[in-house]
């Protein structure tokens, strides 16, 4: 394992275990999951809680997902690897907005 491996792990490994946790988190929660920083989502607003924090749950998991497999990707070709997390994080991140409009219009009331 070489330098540029190392530093890969060092960045994607706690990466991914954050969008992890957050998808722990959210799965878990009892009230509302919300999306974007310093916003809120009232209870009154969503049909059915459990579902929806499970839908963001799997949601950034998912996301979760592409940083677990560069950092994997990083040990063996890390040009690969910061490719993957690149397009990762840039495309992921729309990817991420549209998801959750369609899980927030799935279950708002």
């Amino acid at each position: 394992m070489n330098t540029d491996s190392i530093v890969m792990l060092c960045i994607l490994v706690p990466l991914a275990a954050f969008f992890t946790g957050i998808g722990i988190f959210a799965w878990t929660r009892k009230k509302p999951m919300w999306f974007w920083s310093g916003s809120t989502v009232n209870e009154n607003e969503i049909s059915d809680v459990p579902a929806y924090n499970r839908a963001n749950g799997i949601m950034w998991i998912c996301y979760s997902l592409i940083f677990w497999t560069a950092a994997v990707l990083g040990i063996f070709k890390t040009g690969v690897a910061g490719i993957l997390t690149g397009l990762g994080a840039v495309v992921g991140a729309v990817v991420l907005i549209v998801v959750y409009k369609q899980i927030y219009k799935k279950y708002r009331r």
